[in-house]
């Protein structure tokens, strides 16, 4: 799977056993802008290291694997667990364009409009008008 977010926290890694360690990070993915979600996502292992490159704020493009659990308690009773372990953490290409050059206030000229080609005065010729609210359909 894969997601592209900005880079909101990252902790420090934590080992868990002698042989296990693991390293969290949170990314803001905004598909929709105005409800954006808080994803929190694990590195393992030899992964921890993935996100050290990384400052808070930068867009990353990550690629990870759901994982799920299911654990009995010693009552007897069932708990399920998801995690989102992360393999692959890199820049996002193309995050967001950048804007435009900002224009003086004198600046309100349009910009020219390019001339219609021959080839195209041509093939306009023999065809008959269009209303506007003609469909060409």
């Amino acid at each position: 799977m894969n997601i592209k977010g900005k880079l909101i926290e990252k902790l420090e890694t934590a080992q868990i056993t002698d042989s296990f360690k693991k390293r969290e990070f949170v990314v803001e993915f905004a598909e929709n802008p105005m409800y954006p979600e808080f994803v929190k996502f694990e590195l393992i292992q030899d992964r921890c290291d993935l996100i050290e490159p990384f400052n808070v704020g930068d867009e990353l493009d990550i690629d990870f694997n759901l994982k799920g659990r299911k654990w009995t308690d010693p009552q007897g009773g069932v708990k399920y667990f998801n995690s989102l372990h992360a393999w692959k953490i890199s820049p996002a290409q193309g995050a967001e364009a950048p804007p435009p050059p900002a224009s003086s206030p004198g600046d309100q000229s349009a910009p020219p409009v390019p001339a219609e080609p021959e080839w195209l005065k041509s093939s306009n010729e023999n065809k008959p008008e269009m209303e506007d609210d003609d469909l060409p359909f």
